[in-house]
């Protein structure tokens, strides 16, 4: 029974089209700068720095967006060149902020986000079947914070992240005739988040953020061993809990706006990913004798051999007149393991992104609309551990509508 959950993670990636299974969609018009972060103009910068909002030019704003995400990924057996490819349905992260300056020097502001999660399904009879048919990720951020201007060009800021999430995995025994299914809807973590913002002038602004590692833990986790009934003794009459961790790792964003003229600016921003600690996993049964500790039959230990990343973004800003600006971008985001490395549940690769988009303004609405095509590299690979070899590509579009709101 060693090798039946040999590729079994909780969670363990489902991004096809950003580095590890970090989902870079957190603001409409960040977005269509290159999801960049110096941006003070709404609600939607407490996402990225709680210091921000004491420099949003409003007492009270309220941005609100979702997006849309198409993805297919295909992967090539380079021996026998056969092709399987991924029937992913349409990918809706949304996200919400509201920021109240309380005095002139101290704001509040409240940040739900979704910076995790996707669903990659396979076709059920595929080359990596064992490995996973069907994987299912939602993960959703809390964050209350608060910010503080030490003087009028430059403010700190800090957040608590209280973050719930849902995995939902299905993969072949094709050993015993079957299929596995894990399944938690019940994972939560905790973080925190703190950084800077500087306006030293009328055309600069200079953002410095810090978001903590949350550790998903999974403690009541259900595991379906769909067999034979003439097997089911031997996995616990078919079913058994689980406990797991999946490490969300930190981030440290370094960004900067500047106004070339008052109808033009440049954006660029440098991100920092901390992807080492996810070095493995470890998925530890309560009953079923799954795992591969010669100590403890039940543990299962899987590498990951993951490294950290970074990630380099530029986008500009052209106002034309009162209503409308047009906004374009490009970003370089890597994949946070080797060709050695590649595992079809976190098809991650290199990944090279346009984005574009434009803003509309009625008096103090904002309406925004902003999409990105994405190039990820193909992946040639032969992953020994998992004894799973060839070629993989993606085709990634992304598109968003979102909302603000200075209300006075």
């Amino acid at each position: 029974m060693r090798r039946i959950l040999m590729t079994t993670a909780l969670a363990a990636g489902v991004m096809a089209y950003a580095g590890g299974f970090r989902v870079s969609l957190q603001g409409v018009k960040q977005l269509a700068m290159a999801h960049t972060s110096a941006h003070a103009e709404d609600a939607s910068v407490a996402f990225f720095n709680p210091a921000g909002i004491s420099f949003i030019p409003s007492k009270l704003s309220v941005a609100a967006g979702g997006f849309g995400i198409s993805n297919k990924i295909t992967f090539q057996n380079t021996s026998t060149l056969q092709q399987s490819e991924t029937d992913n349905p349409l990918g809706t992260p949304i996200y919400a902020a509201v920021a109240y300056k309380v005095l002139d020097n101290l704001s509040v502001g409240f940040s739900f986000s979704t910076p995790f999660g996707s669903t990659i399904e396979w076709p059920s009879d595929w080359e990596g079947k064992e490995m996973v048919q069907k994987l299912e990720l939602k993960s959703y951020f809390f964050q209350p914070m608060v910010s503080v201007k030490l003087a009028p060009w430059a403010s700190f800021g800090a957040s608590y992240i209280y973050a719930k999430g849902k995995v939902d995995w299905t993969k072949a025994l094709t050993q015993y005739d079957g299929q596995l299914n894990l399944l938690d809807d019940q994972a939560t973590g905790h973080g925190f988040g703190f950084g800077f913002y500087f306006q030293p002038d009328n055309q600069w602004d200079v953002s410095v953020a810090y978001r903590s590692p949350v550790d998903m833990k999974a403690k009541e986790g259900k595991a379906t061993f769909m067999v034979p009934s003439s097997l089911a003794p031997n996995f616990n009459g078919g079913s058994d809990n689980f406990k797991a961790t999946l490490p969300l790792v930190d981030e440290i964003t370094l960004g900067a706006t500047y106004k070339i003229t008052p109808k033009w600016l440049i954006s660029a921003d440098y991100n920092y990913h901390g992807w080492e600690r996810y070095n493995k996993l470890t998925l530890d049964f309560e009953n079923v004798a799954a795992g591969n500790q010669p100590n403890d039959p039940t543990v299962l230990v899987t590498p990951k051999n993951f490294k950290n990343t970074s990630s380099v973004r530029i986008g500009t800003q052209y106002i034309f007149n009162d209503m409308i600006a047009g906004r374009l971008g490009w970003y370089y985001d890597q994949s946070p393991y080797a060709d050695k490395d590649f595992i079809p549940e976190t098809p991650s690769f290199d990944n090279y992104v346009i984005t574009g988009g434009i803003g509309l303004k009625f008096n103090k609405l904002g309406v925004d609309i902003s999409g990105a095509y994405a190039m990820p590299k193909s992946r040639t690979f032969n992953n020994a551990y998992y004894n799973f070899a060839g070629q993989a590509k993606a085709d990634v579009f992304y598109f968003g509508l979102g909302l603000s709101y200075n209300a006075f």
